[in-house]
């Protein structure tokens, strides 16, 4: 197990944050369809966890971390000439799993934190929206929607929000390359959230042009062009057309975000270092 000093990381430029996306899309252009299946595997998993009752909500957003490792290690795969496989998605229930299901515990915490934290701003107006009674009648519905579209125009909800990604930056930060670290590295979740934290902290340029470049790429362009293709064609077909034209590109954008998050590990922690080539029976946490 690594000592803190022999983890040592790379400060890049705010560029490398567009790098990390260009170079998901160029990994995952190779391999396309292997990487579609393997994410239409993962939600699909994710969707049948989510259906036990109780304990599936909250097991969804405990085991990201574990499965974070499986899309790191395909992508750590193909890179040195292999193809993603859906067992790849499983690697990290058979590499410290134990580290992984405390960061999934952290990121359960830290979210609450902030989610609670809104309060502070609006009184609770947005948690107790959030926390109505499901509405069971359409007319409910209909008033509930009215409550929720009333409550996220409030500027007082609005400035609620952008405090609580404040108050989540520090999660977020400590898990953007804990994964990593912990497979990779074999480091125990206390190690691997204090390095990714440190590592995010002196590389906060690049993260943020990462965070603006997803920002337009998943929320501008496709709201754009939702936009257009409403304005442009009868409310008959709207909706359908634009189902079709946008969920590949989803899927394309959301598979390509997968892929960078080990593009980004591998450039901060491994920063110059030789593909060795892959062997058989080799695993990324065989290292």
């Amino acid at each position: 197990m690594g000592a803190p000093r022999d983890v040592v990381y790379t400060i890049h430029a705010a560029r490398k944050g567009v790098a990390w996306l260009r170079d998901a899309w160029a990994l995952f252009s190779r391999a396309r369809m292997p990487w579609l299946f393997l994410l239409g595997t993962y939600y699909f998993v994710m969707m049948m966890v989510d259906l036990f009752p109780l304990v599936g909500p909250l097991a969804v957003p405990l085991i990201k971390p574990v499965f974070a490792v499986g899309f790191l290690a395909a992508a750590w795969t193909q890179e040195r000439g292999g193809t993603p496989r859906v067992p790849d998605l499983f690697q990290g229930f058979r590499s410290n799993l134990v580290a992984l299901l405390v960061l999934g515990v952290v990121f359960v915490g830290g979210i609450t934190i902030a989610v609670l934290s809104t309060a502070l701003v609006d009184g609770g107006k947005l948690l107790d929206t959030l926390t109505a009674p499901a509405p069971a009648s359409a007319e409910e519905r209909e008033a509930w929607s009215a409550t929720l579209n009333a409550t996220l125009r409030d500027p007082r909800t609005q400035f609620a929000m952008l405090f609580a990604i404040l108050v989540a930056l520090p999660t977020l930060a400590a898990l953007w390359f804990a994964p990593g670290l912990v497979v990779f590295q074999d480091l125990p979740a206390t190690g691997a959230l204090a390095h990714s934290l440190r590592a995010a902290i002196a590389n906060w340029r690049p993260i943020a042009t990462y965070a603006l470049a997803v920002f337009v790429l998943g929320g501008l362009v496709p709201g754009t062009a939702l936009a257009l293709v409403t304005f442009l064609l009868p409310p008959s077909i709207a909706a359908t057309f634009g189902f079709v034209l946008l969920l590949p590109y989803v899927f394309f954008f959301a598979a390509t975000l997968h892929v960078s998050d080990y593009v980004s590990y591998r450039d901060v922690f491994h920063a110059g270092e030789t593909l060795a080539p892959l062997t058989p029976g080799r695993s990324p946490a065989g290292r």
